[in-house]
């Protein structure tokens, strides 16, 4: 069965992983990270993509991002990609391919998933066990949402300004929801949406995002997307 398009519709949140072949380090030192962040500062200004959360881990990273044009996500995904590859093979001696294929991406219901999402994010680090909070991992947008540090990379989404009034006030709030973390039907929302490419939402939405695309969005006609009642 031939496999789908990329789903990248302009002006939707959209949730990217991209991981290393054959699950090899694609970091092997925090410069290799540095150079990592450095090009999606620069590519996601050139290609109109915000970049509202990242984490970067040693065989994979973690996107949401929101692209005002329809190839800009596409657009950002070659160019990181391939002069990622070529600065990691010339630093560490090696030939090759690095990335594990395509990039793996999805579409997802702001209203619904966005917030959740960036918590999933920023519990990767947590849920491979490499620190106790996210607020102990320095490779992630984690900290900029907490009040810990800036971060020029990152673009707040309207969702993250409506957790309140004040910078403090928003990220008191943002923290307890990381802190609260996610329901185990949420994360395995979030992570079969991405792997599988089908858009996350509500029915209504997907039924709605339908009409903006040819390319098939769900499982079967209606779709089986997580309800509602899932994110919480």
């Amino acid at each position: 069965m031939a496999r789908l398009s990329r789903l990248s519709i302009a002006a939707y949140p959209h949730h990217v992983v991209q991981r290393g072949n054959n699950g090899q380090a694609i970091f092997l030192s925090d410069q290799d990270r540095l150079q990592m962040l450095d090009l999606l500062e620069s590519h996601a200004q050139l290609c109109e993509v915000a970049v509202h959360a990242y984490v970067l881990m040693d065989n994979h990273f973690h996107l949401l991002l929101t692209p005002r044009t329809a190839d800009g996500l596409s657009r950002l995904m070659q160019a990181i990609g391939r002069r990622y590859v070529r600065y990691f093979n010339d630093r560490h001696g090696r030939t090759g391919t690095l990335w594990e294929g395509r990039y793996k991406s999805t579409l997802i219901e702001a209203e619904t998933y966005l917030l959740a999402c960036m918590t999933y994010i920023d519990l990767n680090p947590v849920r491979a066990g490499l620190v106790g909070q996210a607020r102990d991992y320095p490779w992630s947008s984690h900290a900029h949402y907490a009040g810990l540090r800036g971060d020029r990379l990152v673009t707040p989404h309207p969702l993250y300004w409506g957790l309140g009034n004040t910078p403090f006030a928003r990220e008191a709030a943002y923290t307890r929801l990381v802190q609260e973390g996610l329901s185990l039907s949420q994360q395995q929302a979030l992570t079969e949406s991405v792997l599988k490419g089908w858009a996350l939402g509500s029915p209504a939405f997907v039924e709605e995002l339908q009409k903006k695309t040819p390319r098939r969005l769900s499982k079967s006609r209606a779709g089986r997307p997580v309800s509602k009642s899932a994110a919480v």
